[in-house]
């Protein structure tokens, strides 16, 4: 089973949303707990494409079962934010992919650096992150929750002379 990336469409949006859900209440996040949101998802357009950045969506077959964001900081980092895979397609690759697709598209954009957070009880995330070259920033504390702090400078790819 193989996943195929594309950009973000508007007739994702519900999908995406109810991925989102569903990722998060699988790892025991919910909304009030500190570090759930959602209201950035009908603003996909504002915050994540028209200012720089982008956002992709992983599909198997035609349904919908990954998905990132990547939304510029400053001029140099931007930000991986909403990484999902739906936990009947996890452990398969497909988080590694959708990383990975999401740091070509910034150095595509001009980014040198990419951050991220997740939290400490997404192990999985964690280990993600780590096997990618991820190093950790900080920790924070949101209410019961350890917020962990990630970033990763980027390598753009190398002209060959000919």
């Amino acid at each position: 089973m193989k996943v195929t990336i594309r950009r973000y469409r508007w007739s994702d949006l519900d999908t995406i949303l109810a991925l989102h859900r569903i990722c998060l209440a699988e790892v025991g996040l919910v909304p009030g707990d500190g570090v759930y949101y959602d209201d950035d998802f009908p603003r996909i357009q504002e915050i994540y494409l028209a200012c720089g950045g982008d956002f992709l969506v992983g599909e198997v077959g035609s349904r919908v079962v990954a998905m990132g964001g990547l939304k510029p900081v400053d001029t140099v980092t931007a930000e991986i934010c909403r990484l999902r895979v739906h936990p009947e397609f996890q452990r398969r690759g497909f988080g590694a992919a959708m990383l990975v697709a999401l740091e070509r598209r910034a150095v595509e954009l001009g980014f040198h650096s990419v951050r991220g957070d997740t939290t400490l009880n997404q192990e999985a995330a964690l280990a993600l992150y780590a096997r990618q070259g991820w190093r950790e920033l900080s920790r924070r504390r949101v209410g019961d929750l350890t917020v962990v702090c990630g970033e990763k400078r980027l390598v753009p790819p190398v002209a060959l002379d000919r």
